[in-house]
């Protein structure tokens, strides 16, 4: 735990230029676990009054040279953080040698050992961790190193841009010189040393370059990084063609470790993957992971353009490269898997995820104005918010004057550390459009809510239905007042044969605007923000006949779907509402007309199985939760229950029949296709499961006896845990001694336990932190059981003893020891605590008090700072 009392608050308003510019970098590792030894040659020169203030964090400073000559102890000022030399020559060298304890490094931030190999993770303040250095992104200069290890144990010495020089040294040593052309920032920076199995590929250039492609990984594991290798060729080949962006370096590496407290990271040319999104194949990898996979490599590589190119001049321009990629990952993996089915999902995500957040205490711009940790700041807002922003843009402007845009972007900015404002002048530039309010989508915190109306008008002399159109932001943490922002508005008039007119694109840039539409002699329903045009929460006079008429007519897939959805949250806010009042819930016309609704689309063959696969699958506890004004989170996952068996009862026999017409003993296929029809026949499984069929369990015992793969075994399992009874924890036992030595699908293990409603209580959850494959340092892990625990278990995490919290922040807190930045996003799970019913915000409310209390660290306690809000 830290001692800190009074954090400093960074604010965007106080930025300035750096004082010097790092002319070029040579870096000199000799690596040693418990003390390697860092030289570091900066060539410097002024460009503004000042002292050079260098950032320096847990390491040993040896000695500080300019031009040669060692400075004295009194020529600089050495504190906790940082290396400050007042008076330095306009222009020359600086070599500083310093050492760092990568063994003892448990924040998995700068360089670390994880499983006996050196690694680096720099972004966004890891650099200063390994050596003193203007740790900003702001500074980019080229970079030059050598690292020297023993060659037994680090056969493979590996960092960013093209290896120049490499060979063996005395005593069983080695080394290798590495040298990146492109100026990048100190958080691009990567270094890599062990043994790892390789994977070779190659992939040609638009201009016909050949680029070697290598993935490194654990021993064993070259089989299982193939899907990995053709994700990033078909990523390689998408940004030829969807943004005309080539690859520069002469290869490109990516590098698999177990220990990583993100994704991946995208440093120039050397990628580092956490291996739970590398490593996939048909026995221990679910669907899921697969297309997590597809999507995380393109991310990565697509950042060599809009992340690493032109990168970010300081951090609260996050979502200029991160909000972009994700835009663009988004785009390839529509293109790979169908853009309806990518649309629902990505929707999901951001409901998930980002709304909440947005209608939190954590809530924040885009970009944000103020930090204190700028790692608390890698939110959903940034990545799924900042996508869709980007999407708008791309909807107001059009597909090719959004090309243009992109196009001026990077032939103007190349190069740089640019801004969220010159971001836009590049699409202002192109398009000619005034785009100045746009900017307040980057500005303002907060969901809009748009209110759609539709009454009778007469609208000149022609008799015609109104249909006004009204935003609305609620107010958010320091920022109670809220202007109108830019609001492109897809929607269509759809009928009982389909469509009336054409789609049309409403864009809604005041508090309130009218549109006329010419009367109908048809009955007709609106289908509004079509493709989820804009991130908004829709209120609507609809009525449940409008909702079941657009699941069954609008030719917009997105749309179909998101009817069921609104009438779902409907139908589980009025369930939870009874079960809340001890109530037995009661069908209704609408519970009614939505069941069939669901049969209807199963039994539909113009639809895909993915598609039907999601129709059939009801909002989550979160969504529901959102949209009401409080709610016992217990009562909503028991409605959840209550309709899901509504819809099973309903589509029976369907769904029994269903199940045997998907069941497919042929070869495994990652594709679309063959994961829409495992997904199709597992949702048909849980909904048999939800109504307790006599035929589920035995449909679910031998598809987990007998699956060939991940996605079917994982999913009997978890069909079996619903099930209950005593099978379960002998499936569990299966499971585990099956896969005991394979870390990834472990990991499923104990998140599969932490969403399990166990008999014992809070007190099971508990006794698995000391299970043999607990390993309360590994990110992965600490994910799998803690943070599912949180997110899906709701009936444990959420039990009104609090039990479940007081688990819950004690495992946050031992985490903040060794790792403070995945403590912090741990804890950001209690920002739904205004959402719920008082009895638990009281007990929410408690946890908080009680962590700010413990003296955390900065991360956790600007997140519990916040979170309380008091």
């Amino acid at each position: 735990m830290r001692t800190e009392t009074a954090p400093t608050v960074t604010k965007l308003s106080d930025y300035t230029p750096p004082n010097f510019k790092i002319e070029s970098v040579y870096l000199d590792f000799a690596l040693e676990p418990k003390k390697t030894v860092v030289k570091s040659t900066l060539k410097i020169s002024r460009v503004a009054a000042g002292p050079l203030t260098l950032d320096g964090d847990e390491i040993d400073l040896k000695s500080v040279k300019i031009d040669g000559r060692d400075l004295k102890r009194s020529e600089y000022k050495l504190t906790q953080t940082h290396l400050i030399l007042a008076d330095v020559p306009d222009n020359f060298t600086l070599e500083i040698e310093n050492t760092c304890n990568p063994a003892a490094n448990s924040t998995l931030m700068g360089l670390y050992v994880s499983g006996g190999r050196f690694c680096t993770q720099c972004e966004a303040e890891g650099f200063r961790r390994i050596t003193f250095y203007p740790d900003r992104p702001d500074v980019l200069s080229v970079f030059k190193v050598r690292i020297t290890g023993d060659k037994a144990q680090y056969p493979y010495l590996l960092a960013n841009g093209n290896m120049v020089e490499s060979g063996d040294l005395s005593g069983g040593k080695h080394f290798a010189v590495w040298e990146d052309p492109f100026p990048k920032p100190a958080y691009l920076f990567a270094l890599v040393a062990g043994q790892f199995d390789i994977l070779e590929d190659s992939f040609t250039t638009m201009s016909g370059r050949d680029i070697p492609l290598t993935i490194y990984v654990d021993p064993g594991d070259a089989s299982r990084a193939e899907y990995a290798m053709d994700a990033l060729k078909r990523s390689m080949k998408w940004d030829e063609e969807a943004f005309g962006r080539e690859y520069d370096l002469d290869r490109f590496m990516i590098v698999a470790v177990r220990d990583f407290n993100f994704g991946a990271m995208e440093n120039k040319g050397l990628n580092v993957f956490n291996s739970a999104l590398l490593l996939a194949d048909a026995e221990s990898a679910t669907d899921m992971n697969f297309e997590r996979i597809e999507s995380v490599v393109a991310h990565e590589y697509f950042h060599n353009w809009t992340g690493n190119r032109i990168t970010c001049r300081d951090w609260f321009q996050l979502c200029l490269k991160e909000g972009f990629t994700v835009f663009r990952d988004q785009e390839f993996s529509a293109d790979q898997r169908g853009a309806s089915v990518k649309r629902i999902k990505d929707v999901v995500a951001l409901r998930g995820r980002q709304f909440p957040e947005d209608a939190g205490p954590l809530a924040h711009p885009v970009r944000p104005n103020q930090f204190v940790k700028i790692d608390n700041f890698y939110t959903a807002t940034i990545y799924e918010k900042g996508a869709e922003l980007i999407r708008m843009l791309k909807t107001i402007l059009g597909a090719e004057e959004f090309r243009k845009g992109c196009d001026h972007y990077f032939e103007t900015l190349d190069g740089t550390a640019a801004t969220i404002e010159q971001f836009i002048a590049s699409f202002e530039t192109s398009s000619g459009k005034d785009l100045s309010q746009f900017m307040r989508w980057y500005e303002q915190a907060g969901t809009p809510h748009i209110r759609v109306t539709r009454s009778r008008g007469l609208d000149a002399q022609v008799s015609a239905d109104v249909i006004t159109f009204e935003q609305k932001t609620p107010p958010t943490p320091g920022q109670k007042t809220k202007q109108p922002v830019v609001l492109p508005i897809k929607w269509q008039a759809i009928g009982d044969d389909g469509p009336i007119g054409e789609p049309q694109l409403t864009v809604l840039d005041s508090e309130k605007t009218t549109v006329s539409l010419p009367l109908s002699s048809k009955d007709y329903s609106l289908s509004i923000l079509q493709d989820f045009s804009a991130p908004a929460i829709l209120h609507s006079n609809q009525t449940s006949e409008d909702a079941l008429r657009l699941m069954a007519h609008d030719p917009n897939a997105f749309n179909r779907w998101e009817a069921g959805q609104a009438l779902a949250r409907q139908l589980m806010g009025g369930l939870t509402k009874a079960i809340e009042s001890g109530k037995i819930p009661a069908p209704d016309t609408a519970l009614r007309g939505y069941v069939r609704a669901l049969k209807d689309t199963l039994l539909d063959n113009n639809f895909d199985n993915n598609f039907k696969a999601l129709a059939l699958t009801i909002p989550s506890n979160t969504d529901v939760i959102q949209s009401l004004k409080q709610a016992d989170p217990i009562a909503v996952s028991l409605a959840g229950q209550w309709l899901n068996r509504a819809v099973a009862d309903e589509a029976q026999s369907e769904l029994i029949s269903t199940y045997h017409a998907l069941k497919d003993d042929g070869p495994f296929n990652p594709d679309a296709e063959a994961a829409g029809r495992r997904a199709l026949k597992n949702r048909c499984l849980a909904l048999l499961a939800a109504r307790q069929d006599a035929v589920a369990a035995p449909l679910a015992i031998s598809q987990f006896n007998t699956a060939t793969n991940m996605t079917d075994e994982l999913s009997a399992l978890l069909t079996l845990d619903k099930l209950g009874g005593r099978r379960v924890d002998q499936s569990m036992e299966d499971f585990y001694l099956k896969w005991k030595k394979n870390p990834l699908v472990i990991d499923k293990w104990f998140a599969v336990q932490a969403g399990r409603n166990h008999p014992e209580g809070v007190e099971a959850i508990r006794k698995l932190t000391e299970h043999e494959a607990y390993d309360p340092r590994n990110p992965n892990r600490v994910r799998a059981l803690v943070g599912g625990f949180a997110m899906s278990n709701q009936h444990l995490f959420h039990h009104i003893s609090g039990a479940g919290y007081d688990f819950f922040t004690a495992q946050v807190l031992d985490m903040d020891s060794r790792n403070p930045s995945v403590a912090a996003r741990l804890l950001g799970v209690y920002e739904i605590w205004r959402k719920l019913d008082t009895e638990r915000q009281d007990l929410i409310k408690a946890q908080l008090r009680h962590v700010i209390k413990s003296k955390p660290s900065k991360n956790v306690l600007e997140i519990a700072t916040k979170t309380l809000g008091d």
